[in-house]
C-alpha cells in the first residue's frame, strides 16, 4: 500500500488488451471488454487505499469508430449497462464521475445516462473517476482552440493575453490536476492520442499485462515504482 507523499495522486490508464485477452481464450472480443469493465470496478475501489485521488481511464477513443460495427455497438451497449448498474454503488462509495470527450457523436440515450451519472455523483469527493469516451487528445485541443477563437472574436478574451494557462482552462480536464502517472497495459509502448497536453510531465509505465489481468496487486506494484522516481520537472537536484 502506498502511503508516502511521493505516491501519485492522479493516475491515468490506457486500458489496452481486452480483445487479445478474449481471443486467446477462444472468445469474441466483446467478452474481453466485459471482463475489462469488471476490472475497472476493482481498480476504482482500490484507489483510496493506494492514495490515488484522481483516476482517469481511456474507455473509447475518437479512432475506435474504425472498429467493426458489431464491436462498436457492443461497446456502446456495455457503457450504458455499466452506468445503469454502477450508478448507485459509485454514489454510495463516494466516487465522483466525470466524462471527457466529444459527446456529439454519441447516441442520446448514452449521453443522457452520462449526464445523470455526473449529476448523481457531483457531491462526492473520495475518488474522482474521469472516463474518456469518444476522446482524443488532438480533438480536445482543437475544440479548445475553437472555443478560444470564438471568445476572442466576441471580445471576451484578449488574444495577447493567451498563454498555456489560458488553453488549459478550455480543455475538458480544466477542473482536474494533470496526471502524475500514465499507465498503458498490454505491452504497447505508445500514448495513442491520450491526454497529450496534460501529460507533459507525467511519468509513464508501459507494462505487458493485458487489462483484464490488471489486478489490484499489479496496480500497487506499478505505484510503488513511481514512488522511487526522481521527478525534477526540468530542473536539477543539487
Amino acid at each position: 500500500m502506498i502511503e508516502t507523499p511521493q505516491g501519485p495522486k492522479h493516475v491515468a490508464i490506457i486500458m489496452d488488451g481486452n480483445g487479445r485477452w478474449a481471443q486467446s481464450r477462444g472468445k469474441p472480443r466483446l467478452f474481453g471488454h466485459h471482463a475489462g469493465a469488471k476490472r475497472v470496478k476493482e481498480i476504482v475501489r482500490a484507489c483510496p487505499a493506494q492514495g490515488v485521488k484522481y483516476l482517469t481511464i481511456f474507455a473509447f477513443s475518437t479512432e475506435n469508430w474504425k472498429r467493426t460495427q458489431t464491436e462498436v455497438a457492443g461497446l456502446m451497449s456495455l457503457f450504458r449497462t455499466y452506468i445503469r448498474g454502477e450508478m448507485r454503488s459509485l454514489k454510495k462509495e463516494g466516487v465522483r464521475v466525470r466524462f471527457i470527450g466529444d459527446r456529439v457523436r454519441l447516441d442520446r440515450k448514452l449521453a443522457n445516462l452520462m449526464d445523470d451519472l455526473e449529476a448523481e455523483t457531483k457531491d462526492n469527493d473520495v475518488t474522482h473517476l474521469t472516463i474518456a469516451l469518444n476522446y482524443g487528445g488532438r480533438d480536445e485541443v482543437a475544440r479548445a482552440v475553437k472555443d478560444m477563437a470564438r471568445d476572442v472574436a466576441a471580445g471576451t478574451l484578449d488574444a495577447e493575453s493567451v498563454d498555456e494557462t489560458t488553453l488549459t482552462a478550455y480543455l475538458d480536464t480544466r477542473v482536474l490536476p494533470d496526471p502524475d502517472l500514465v499507465i498503458r497495459t498490454s505491452g504497447e509502448a505508445r500514448i495513442s492520442n491520450f491526454l497529450l497536453w496534460q501529460s507533459a510531465y507525467a511519468e509513464y509505465e508501459f507494462i505487458d499485462t493485458l487489462w483484464p489481468d490488471f489486478s489490484t496487486d499489479v496496480f500497487a506494484d506499478v505505484l510503488s515504482r513511481y514512488g522511487v522516481r526522481d521527478r525534477r520537472f526540468g530542473g536539477v537536484n543539487v
